[in-house]
């Protein structure tokens, strides 16, 4: 039997996008979610194991590990989705902010990798790892100042777990801008981050699912950061 792929936080956006790719394909799939939306029914009729987990709490963490190692003896792949869009001008406890965006995007990832590693090596084809950071790692962001540094933390995790489980796993990055907006997203918000990038356009969930691919196939990229920004970095 094929090893699954385990994606976290992936009941809607781009975390859902690559589990329908996956299930097209016949990859078997695990996913983590928080907020079971109407997505997950179909989801489990269609064969992915979905599994309720609230990074907030440490032991629904370890739960998750526990349910993994029951059921599964291999892992083919981790993808580290699971994320927060927190502000500082929505939370002003930034204790508690800063402390969650750390939690949700460096130290859940930090456990999982270090718990699940053997799963990973139990592959019968080489395994990756892969986490989901963003264009701000590269900018910081005076509006999600606790987000920024937490998914900077994350791009920093990749270099680390790249050296400590080569050659046996792989593990890299992928930082995106603009993917796609939210239905709710005003035409003049639309308009202005457009121009943001030198492509202008909203590219859509393909381009991170291609990336994904592109790691899974590779057998020499490890310890790097594929940028998914449209030339934004050139603006």
């Amino acid at each position: 039997m094929t090893a699954p792929i385990l994606i976290t936080g992936a009941a809607q956006r781009i975390g859902l996008a690559l589990v329908q790719h996956f299930v097209a394909t016949g990859q078997p799939v695990v996913i983590t979610y928080r907020t079971r939306h109407n997505v997950i029914d179909e989801l489990e009729q269609s064969g992915v194991h979905c599994i309720s987990v609230d990074f907030d709490n440490s032991q629904s963490v370890e739960q998750l590990q526990e349910t993994l190692r029951a059921r599964y003896s291999a892992l083919r792949a981790i993808i580290h989705n699971a994320s927060s869009w927190d502000c500082e001008a929505n939370n002003p406890d930034f204790d508690s902010l800063f402390d969650n965006m750390m939690r949700i995007h460096a130290k859940v990832p930090y456990k999982l990798n270090l718990a699940l590693a053997d799963l990973l090596l139990a592959s019968p084809v080489p395994a990756d790892i892969i986490h989901l950071t963003d264009y701000v790692v590269e900018t910081g962001s005076p509006k999600h100042i606790a987000y920024a540094a937490s998914k900077a933390a994350l791009d920093n995790l990749t270099r680390s777990f790249a050296t400590k489980f080569a050659p046996k796993i792989k593990v890299n990055s992928i930082a995106p801008s603009l993917i796609i907006f939210n239905q709710d997203d005003p035409p003049e918000y639309r308009e202005k981050t457009l121009k943001k990038s030198l492509m202008g356009i909203e590219p859509g969930c393909k381009e991170i699912i291609n990336s994904v691919e592109l790691l899974l196939n590779s057998d020499y990229i490890t310890g790097r950061t594929i940028p998914v920004d449209g030339g934004r970095h050139l603006k």
